[in-house]
């Protein structure tokens, strides 16, 4: 017997959705890439997850400051500004190219003209916003699930990272790769990594990282995961747990499919086991200063 709370997400059923609804929130990310201070690690562009749907870190444009969220109950996306001002626009079937199209001239009526290179990251084989006709899926329901299932993402990685006092992202939705993660950090450098700027950025330092997405490249279901980036040796052969976890070889990462979790008795607990599992055995064999950056049991004193 399934937990309500985590619904069924088949990749196959909703893979149009997903395929427009990425880069919907792409062309909402770039805006706030454009907007946002340039916090470390690009935390400043990652959206939080609402008790509706997902939202920019609010923006400050001029004199006035706004946030922009993909409403999933209502389904809408909604603008608001500072003065008062909101805005909406349906989410509905459309091309992406007919959404990039509105976002940027509701914009522009509100006095928050941004301007966005509009080419999507972290894809293969990009189409520009405003010449995608190609996605145009959206299926409410769906749509609606992602979000209820991020949502109890978000709060079980919340309670997971607790026991972790050393430095550690929040938990939050990153659009260029559409998956939630949360990232712990060892303290120390890593080596120089090749690749784009946020990449560099991204693993500058020691880190072990954990989150969900619905599926994508080669694991084409939804999946939680976790990897260390410099990866130790020895990581790939670890056990960890739940059985239902494994060591994906192609993407250098653990996999637990999120079917594992939903027919789990204690789906809580199944991501929980997976995050200790992997953190400890990563952190172990990376040699982390495990005693430094882990809370300690309180003692009584008498």
């Amino acid at each position: 017997m399934t937990d309500e709370r985590w619904p069924e997400l088949r990749y196959d059923a909703w893979k149009d959705t997903y395929a427009t609804l990425h880069m919907w929130t792409e062309v909402v990310g770039k805006v706030a890439l454009a907007l946002a201070p340039p916090l470390n690690h690009s935390w400043g562009v990652a959206f939080q997850i609402t008790a509706r749907g997902l939202m920019t870190r609010t923006l400050a444009h001029g004199a006035r400051s706004f946030t922009i969220e993909f409403d999933f109950i209502d389904h809408r996306l909604v603008i608001r500004v500072s003065d008062g001002t909101m805005r909406t626009l349906a989410l509905a079937p459309q091309s992406v190219a007919d959404f990039y199209g509105a976002v940027m001239d509701v914009l522009r009526e509100m006095k928050l003209p941004v301007k966005i290179w509009p080419m999507p990251s972290e894809i293969p084989s990009p189409i520009r916003f405003d010449e995608d006709t190609v996605h145009h899926a959206y299926d409410p329901d769906y749509a609606n699930r992602v979000w209820r299932i991020l949502v109890q993402v978000e709060r079980v990685l919340n309670v997971s990272r607790c026991p972790f006092v050393g430095k550690c992202s929040p938990v939050h939705f990153f659009w260029g790769g559409f998956d939630v993660a949360v990232t712990r950090f060892s303290g120390r450098l890593a080596p120089p990594r090749e690749g784009p700027a946020f990449m560099r950025d991204a693993y500058s330092h020691e880190v072990i990282s954990h989150g969900f997405w619905p599926g994508s490249g080669p694991v084409l279901e939804p999946a939680f995961y976790a990897y260390a980036v410099p990866e130790p040796s020895g990581l790939k052969e670890a056990a960890v747990q739940p059985a239902e976890a494994y060591y994906h070889r192609e993407l250098g990462e653990f996999i637990l499919p999120y079917e594992a979790v939903r027919a789990a008795g204690d789906p809580d607990r199944a991501i929980r086991l997976f995050v200790d599992s992997t953190y400890e055995r990563a952190a172990t064999l990376g040699r982390w200063d495990r005693a430094g950056l882990e809370a300690q049991p309180l003692t009584s004193g008498r």
